[in-house]
């Protein structure tokens, strides 16, 4: 699964990047990572989850999901190119969840 902000000022930004998720998997608790899944490196420079936080205006947040034909074998840490790069002819099929988010204004 990859979750990005495609509205981000500098580009696709990297929220979430985490594979091997057991395909029997039906939910994922906040704050928790599927057992046996594996995370990778985000845009922030962080390994695992970081949540939206946009500068300015609405940003749509894409969950994306595929489905493999085999595992992955990344170590612990690899970025979204090298994730990309690996499921390269390995995808089943894809879904994507797209939700909007913006921060409220305190004034």
């Amino acid at each position: 699964m990859v979750v990005d902000d495609s509205d981000s000022s500098v580009g696709t930004w990297i929220h979430w990047v985490v594979w091997n998720i057991d395909p029997k998997t039906v939910t994922i608790e906040s704050g928790s990572v599927p057992s046996g899944a594996i995370e990778g490196l985000t845009s922030f420079g962080n390994i695992g989850y970081g949540g939206p936080c946009p500068a300015g205006g609405a940003h749509r947040y894409i969950f994306k999901l595929f489905a493999l034909d085999t595992s992955l074998e990344l170590k612990y840490g690899a970025a979204y190119q090298e994730l990309d790069q690996m499921m390269s002819g390995h995808i089943l099929a894809r879904a994507e969840l797209v939700g909007r988010y913006e921060r409220s204004s305190l004034w």
